[in-house]
Formats: structure tokens, sequence, C-alpha cells
């Protein structure tokens, strides 16, 4: 939802005479804003998610599969998520979020996402180790610190690759 001083911004720029033009105006505006977000994050995603088996091969796992946007969910239990890319074997897997820049409150909802995770596991007697990933565009290095500091592996482009930095100590959950 945009925020105010966006709204503000919008009505001050549009030249409308009605409240409806206004409102209506300002949905184009964010559908056009959402649409391009999305392109931006999609493209995120296949640039960094094609060769992560491979890297992380490289790496010591021996991923098989590679789940795109897998959801995971029970009603019953309140869970309720989806994972960008889901790497997969019979005794690990690694649930890796994309975005385009990498954010501190993003990384933070990354460790929820993965308690989801393993809850979820446990009701279906899941035994695997589950690891988890942020991936992203754009990585300044605070962020990077942080996200390595919570037991992440962090994915970002490397000329025309992508390098994946390990953390000291991955957690497992």
């Amino acid at each position: 939802m945009p925020n105010v001083k966006t709204k503000k911004l919008v009505r001050k720029t549009a030249k409308i005479a009605t409240q409806d033009e206004i409102e209506e105006a300002e949905k184009k505006i964010y559908k056009v804003l959402g649409d391009f977000s999305d392109t931006f994050g999609k493209m995120s995603e296949s640039m960094l998610i094609p060769s992560l088996v491979e890297k992380f091969k490289k790496l010591g796992f021996a991923f098989e599969i590679t789940n795109r946007h897998r959801k995971i969910a029970s009603d019953e239990h309140d869970i309720h998520t989806e994972i960008d890319a889901f790497l997969e074997n019979s005794s690990q897997a690694m649930a890796v979020e994309v975005k385009t820049k990498l954010r501190r409150d993003e990384v933070d909802y990354h460790v929820e996402r993965m308690e989801k995770i393993r809850r979820h596991a446990d009701l279906h007697n899941d035994k695997r180790q589950f690891l988890g990933a942020m991936a992203a565009t754009v990585v300044d290095e605070d962020t990077k610190r942080y996200a390595l500091k919570q037991g992440f592996y962090v994915i970002e482009p490397s000329g025309e690759d992508v390098k994946i930095a390990e953390p000291v100590s991955a957690k497992v959950w």
C-alpha cells in the first residue's frame, strides 16, 4: 500500500477535478509501480536462482530438486508461507528468499519463515535439516553481515555469475 507522502505527491501533481478521478489515477499509478516492481523481482529470480544447485554443490551440498515458489500451508496450524526457491534432497532442504535489494527486515522475516517451515515439517514427520539463504541483486555490507550472523547463506551477483557467502555457523531449523 502506498505511503502518505506518495499519496500527497500524486494528489498534488494530478490536475484532476473530482475525487473519483483522483482515486482512479492513483490506482493506475500504483498498478504501474507494482508491475515495475514485480518485473524487477522476476529479473532478480531469473538471474540468481538457475545456478544455485551447482553453486551449493561446490559447498558440499547434494540438492537434487529445485522447486520455485513453493507454498507451505496448514490452515489447521495457521502456517502459510511461500519460498522463492526450495532446494532439496532426502536429508536437507535450503529455503532461498530472493529480493531485488536485501533489507534487514526481510532477513528477520526469513527467520520467521524458516520457523514456519520447521513447524510444518515437524507436523509431517519430515526430519530433514532445513537451512536458509537470502539472494539479492543489491546487497550492502551491513545487511550482508547481519544475514550471515542469522545463519543464512547470502547469494549475490558477481560479474556474469553469482557467488555465495557462507555464514560462520549455518543455522539449521
